[in-house]
């Protein structure tokens, strides 16, 4: 049985975040992931919010076996070309240990009609499952282009 710590990516100061992921893998945890958010609440208010990515890279550099990743990331809300750089950097740097959670991402209006997203789970649905081609078709190693 693997045990894992997920993690909401709230913080002032994300040094804790990190610390927690070191250790999780001290204590004999075999993952750390955190949420991806930009905000928590549709009223846009909410806690102090860290980048999960830059977070997770941190813990990857002080870490040797536990495995890394988001619960989820909401990839309606990033740029599928952006976020294949960062997970494939992220997977490179923790030596293969980079586990990718994907779905369409809440609170809806908290997370993207706040920032003029696309907020109706349709809309979101359909930009994951083009964002997941994408993905799919940077991550091959091949020569890939993409209309959409």
């Amino acid at each position: 049985m693997k045990r894992g710590v997920a993690v909401p990516c709230f913080a002032e100061d994300p040094g804790e975040l990190v610390e927690l992921g070191i250790e999780a893998e001290r204590a004999g945890f075999d993952g750390f992931f955190l949420w991806d958010h930009i905000v928590f609440a549709n009223s846009g208010d909410g806690p102090p919010i860290a980048d999960p990515w830059l977070v997770l890279a941190v813990v990857a550099a002080n870490t040797t076996r536990i495995r890394l990743g988001t619960m989820i990331t909401p990839v309606p809300r990033r740029r599928p070309w952006q976020l294949a750089r960062e997970t494939t950097t992220l997977d490179r740097l923790s030596g293969g240990r980079l586990i990718l959670g994907v779905g369409i991402g809440s609170p809806a209006y908290g997370d993207f009609g706040i920032f003029h997203e696309p907020v109706s789970e349709r809309d979101r649905a359909g930009l994951l499952d083009e964002g997941l081609d994408i993905l799919a078709g940077l991550r091959s190693g091949e020569r890939f282009s993409y209309q959409g």
